[in-house]
């Protein structure tokens, strides 16, 4: 009897999934439609959960964003065109993070002067505040920039949901790689091309 139940709800199991994955709407089936100042109706997938998802992909033009630094500039991302930025995010309470900041530093120091820059964000809104973030970076001795992302706009936009993340962009802007966990000094080096 045992078993006629585990095989009657397996069965059960896999027509529930079935019949989901037939329901299901593809996405040309889930675009909005919305209508332009002419009156002509336009798709969009502007509200489709994942669509703006691909604009992460390598190759792609990096998200461009306006955080203030730590120490109280404000910065764009597309500040730095013309140097390859790592563009990093962290949290001061991250035990890889904090494993990978001196080699970040070591990086910064030795290639700063060959066009590249550091923009580690911390995701100061999981993180423990402004000051903690300055017992880090004096702890540390860091001098790149640290933009802070108070509201989580930046972390949410680059997928920051496992950290350290950092992503490599060109001079452009464009995205060349995405990392997930820290990187050392030959890493860095490595993505970014400097001799």
């Amino acid at each position: 009897m045992n078993k006629n139940l585990l095989s009657f709800a397996i069965l059960a199991l896999a027509v529930v999934i079935l019949v989901v994955n037939i329901w299901k709407p593809t996405s040309t089936e889930s675009e909005k439609k919305t209508v332009d100042q002419t009156g002509e109706a336009v798709e969009t997938t502007e509200d489709i959960p994942g669509a703006k998802l691909s604009s992460l992909r390598e190759g792609a033009e990096a998200p461009d964003f306006e955080l203030n630094t730590l120490d109280g500039q404000t910065i764009k991302l597309s500040d730095y065109r013309g140097k390859k930025v790592i563009l990093n995010f962290w949290a001061t309470w991250c035990p890889p993070c904090k494993a990978e900041m001196p080699h970040m530093q070591n990086f910064y120091e030795e290639y700063q002067d060959q066009g590249v820059e550091i923009l580690a964000v911390n995701l100061t809104n999981m993180d423990k505040g402004t000051d903690e973030v300055q017992k880090f970076v004096d702890e540390f001795g860091l001098t790149f920039t640290i933009p802070m992302d108070e509201e989580g706009y930046a972390g949410t936009t680059y997928q920051a949901f496992t950290i350290p993340t950092s992503y490599i962009l060109d001079e452009n802007g464009v995205i060349t790689k995405k990392i997930v966990g820290p990187m050392d000094e030959k890493m860095m080096k490595d993505l970014t091309g400097v001799k």
